[in-house]
C-alpha cells in the first residue's frame, strides 16, 4: 500500500489545462492515493490573550522575494497612506536596503512560542500567501490557522480555495489593495471587527486543529487499506 498525501493541498481546477500537484502525483508519478492533508493547529498553543492591541496591523513572515509585493500592496502601501496607524512586520531574511515606512516598527525575530502574544497584540494580522501557493491553489498556511484560532480578524490576500477554509467577509477579510486594508482597519465597526476573530476561531476549533488532521490522516490510511477510491 503506498498513500502520498499533499503536505499543502490539490488544485480544484481539474480542467484548466496546467499541471496540478494532484494530477502530477497520480498520472504522472504513478500514485495510487493522493490526498490532501492540510496544515492546522493546536489551540492549547494559540488562543486569545488578555491585553490592549498595540499594533493595527501585523504580518509576521519570513522574507521572501515573491511575498515581498503583496506585503508592499496590502500593508506597506497602506502605512504609508495613514501615517497615524501603527503598523509592525516581524521575521528574519529581509534586504537591509529595503524602505520601510516610518509607522512600520521591525521584529527581526520571533520565537514560536511568542506567536501567539504577537498576534493577540494586533487589531487585525495580515496573511499573505507565496506564489506557488497561489497558483496551486487550496494552500493555507499554517499562519493563517494560528493567528485565527488566537481570536485575531485575519486579513488576507485571495487565492483559489480559500473560502474552503473560512467564509470570506463572515470568518476572514479579504484585500486586494492599499484602499481596501485601510477600509478594514478605519472603516469596520469595533463590535463587527471582534465578531470576525471570534468566528474564525470558532471554525479553527470546528475544524482546522492539529486533531482533525490526525483524524482525517487515519482515515485516508483505512480508506486506502480498504482499496476504495479518492
Amino acid at each position: 500500500m503506498h498513500i502520498v498525501i499533499l503536505g499543502l493541498s490539490i488544485t480544484s481546477s481539474w480542467g484548466n489545462g496546467h499541471a496540478t500537484t494532484y494530477r502530477a502525483l497520480v498520472r504522472e508519478l504513478g500514485s495510487p492515493a493522493a490526498r490532501p492533508l492540510y496544515c492546522g493547529c493546536d489551540p492549547e498553543l494559540y488562543g486569545p490573550r488578555a491585553g490592549t492591541a498595540r499594533w493595527d496591523l501585523g504580518y509576521l513572515g519570513t522574507y521572501s522575494h515573491d511575498r515581498q509585493p503583496v506585503l508592499e500592496r496590502l500593508m506597506l502601501d497602506a502605512a504609508r497612506r495613514w501615517p497615524e496607524g501603527r503598523f509592525v512586520v516581524a521575521g528574519p531574511q529581509y534586504p537591509g536596503d529595503l524602505a520601510w515606512p516610518r509607522n512600520v516598527e521591525r521584529v527581526q525575530h520571533l520565537a514560536p512560542p511568542e506567536h501567539a502574544a504577537f498576534y493577540t497584540a494586533q487589531r487585525f494580522t495580515l496573511n499573505v500567501t507565496r506564489a506557488d501557493m497561489v497558483r496551486a491553489g487550496h494552500s493555507p498556511s499554517v499562519r493563517l490557522f494560528e493567528a485565527a484560532a488566537c481570536g485575531v480578524p485575519v486579513i488576507s490576500d485571495a487565492w483559489e480555495g480559500l473560502d474552503t477554509f473560512f467564509t470570506p467577509g463572515v470568518e476572514l477579510l479579504v484585500s486586494h489593495d492599499a484602499a481596501e486594508t485601510l477600509r478594514y482597519l478605519r472603516e469596520l465597526p469595533e463590535a463587527e471587527r471582534e465578531a470576525v476573530g471570534q468566528r474564525a476561531r470558532a471554525r479553527v476549533l470546528a475544524e482546522h486543529t492539529a486533531a482533525h488532521r490526525a483524524r482525517t490522516l487515519e482515515h485516508y490510511a483505512r480508506e486506502a487499506a480498504s482499496g476504495r477510491a479518492p
